[in-house]
């Protein structure tokens, strides 16, 4: 039997996991899907319940599953608990804690979602890029940090960032071989130009390109990669990237979609057992109001099938479903355009009835 945890977290985490939840249990029920479903606390609900945003009973039940699917975590109301108390905190943690080194963002533009686009039709037609985002090292683990008070009385913020060789290694090997099964193309963005850091980056990826001679290894700093995301997208099809330039850029990609309620994201292991996520955040001021679009989520679950449980069939036919739904002209309020909005509950049930 497969263990599933489902984790809600914070805002709509827990409504956009009540539709991914539907999904599942139609995959069981229709589709014999042999997985047994447990809930845990994360972020600010954990907090709030027992004053720690990643319980221990939590990270037990993580690590004795074979995949996680995450809602969201965080919100307003959080921003002055101390900092080691803050939903983010509880993410953070659960990544190092499972190792889950290895972060897909796929970035997809789906043919009847290209007006809701910021850029003209044009420039993103066919838009299918894969970020590959290195998740657990870089400047958001990296020591010494912290606030201090210098000899003048004037505070300072500070961060270490960080990599070593064995680190870009293992991330640089999943990138090499995700491009292998798409169009053999690899940009590995850095900022070689002024930091030590990426300087032995691009090093070690050269180097682990030795291991992909079939693949086109591309370089690009990552103000231009920023830029030329919103230039020529089309150009990109894998991205290899450290943490805080992949967060930046992945969340500028999504927007050519036209909608980050619509990307999943996978965050995996040495073994791909993984945490599967909607990269749109808990967004607190649409919670609770049956407005939040579920569908990256429900195609985080498509992830899931496919790169942990190597279910791949229905893997395809839960993206399928929600192509069909799309081009049914569904749509929630983020990606309305001209259209009349449904909303959560009621986008869900078209992914089932699409699934049935």
């Amino acid at each position: 039997m497969i263990k599933v945890l489902l984790l809600p977290g914070d805002g709509i985490g827990p409504e956009v996991i009540a539709q991914a939840k539907k999904v599942l249990l139609h995959l069981r029920s229709e589709y014999n899907l042999k997985i047994e479903l447990e809930e845990a606390l994360i972020g600010g609900s954990a907090y709030d319940d027992c004053k720690n945003p990643l319980p221990d009973t939590t990270l037990d039940l993580a690590k004795s599953s074979d995949a996680i699917l995450l809602g969201a975590v965080g919100g307003p109301k959080y921003d002055n608990v101390g900092r080691k108390l803050r939903p983010e905190n509880g993410l953070l943690r659960i990544r190092a804690e499972l190792d889950l080194f290895a972060n897909l963002r796929p970035a997809i533009l789906y043919k009847s979602l290209a007006g809701a686009s910021s850029l003209k039709p044009e420039l993103v037609a066919d838009l299918d890029i894969m970020i590959v985002r290195e998740l657990t090292g870089g400047i958001y683990f990296g020591e010494p940090r912290g606030i201090r008070t210098l000899e003048n009385g004037v505070r300072q913020g500070f961060n270490t960032l960080i990599y070593d060789e064995n680190e870009v290694t293992r991330i640089a090997h999943v990138a090499f071989r995700i491009a292998q099964k798409r169009n053999s193309k690899l940009c590995s963005v850095d900022k070689a130009n002024v930091l030590e850091v990426s300087e032995l980056w691009r090093e070690v990826v050269e180097s682990v390109h030795n291991n992909y001679k079939d693949v086109f290894l591309s370089h690009m700093y990552v103000d231009n990669a920023a830029m030329q995301l919103v230039r020529e997208p089309n150009q990109f099809d894998v991205v290899l990237t450290g943490n805080m330039f992949g967060d930046i850029l992945s969340d500028a990609a999504a927007m050519l979609t036209g909608s980050i309620g619509m990307l999943p994201s996978a965050s995996l292991d040495s073994n791909d057992k993984g945490m599967y996520e909607p990269i749109h955040g808990s967004a607190p001021d649409i919670a609770g109001k049956n407005i939040a679009n579920p569908l990256a989520t429900i195609l985080s679950i498509a992830m899931m099938l496919r790169y942990s449980l190597e279910e791949l069939d229905l893997a395809d036919k839960v993206e399928q479903a929600v192509q069909q739904v799309i081009a049914n002209g569904l749509r929630t309020t983020d990606i309305a355009d001209k259209h009349s909005a449904i909303g959560t509950n009621e986008m869900g049930d078209a992914v089932i009835d699409a699934l049935t």
